[in-house]
């Protein structure tokens, strides 16, 4: 299984999003923190407040936070969201499908059952469990620091 960098770059922005709830942020200085593409993630900002996972606060004084509790926002639901598509193989896409062995093919039900492993899996987990451990969570903070980007 793997995930998109849209949503990996969700899941950072949620995460700093938490760690820091009662502070605003700016795309700008989460993308100078992450180190990662400012246009990107303007992209993965509207994605996010779309879902209702963060709120966007206009004006001069604007910026991010989150939609609601940590606690609240599911991993799985997350990745429903941020995700185009779960189509692991070509088979999964029925319209798009030129598969000649598709319809004999035993592989499709084995990849179905993982990836709703792989989605039960994060289903079972919040945002809150992701900056819950507290010194792990003072690295990140010391590694995300802003006058260490500036």
């Amino acid at each position: 299984m793997r995930v998109t960098l849209h949503t990996d770059y969700a899941l950072r922005m949620l995460m700093l999003l938490a760690m820091e709830p009662d502070e605003l942020h700016t795309i700008e200085e989460i993308a100078a923190r992450y180190g990662i593409s400012r246009n990107h993630l303007m992209k993965v900002a509207q994605t996010l407040a779309q879902g209702g996972f963060i709120e966007t606060v206009r004006g001069r004084s604007g910026g991010l936070r989150l939609g609601g509790k940590p606690e609240d926002i599911n991993l799985g639901a997350v990745l429903r969201t941020t995700e185009d598509s779960f189509a692991l193989v070509e088979c999964f896409d029925r319209e798009a499908n030129s598969c000649v062995i598709s319809s004999v093919c035993g592989l499709r039900g084995p990849l179905e059952e993982a990836l709703a492993a792989f989605l039960a899996v994060l289903d079972r987990y919040s945002l809150a469990d992701l900056v819950r451990n507290p010194g792990k969570l003072r690295r990140m903070r010391k590694l995300l620091e802003p006058e260490a980007h500036a």
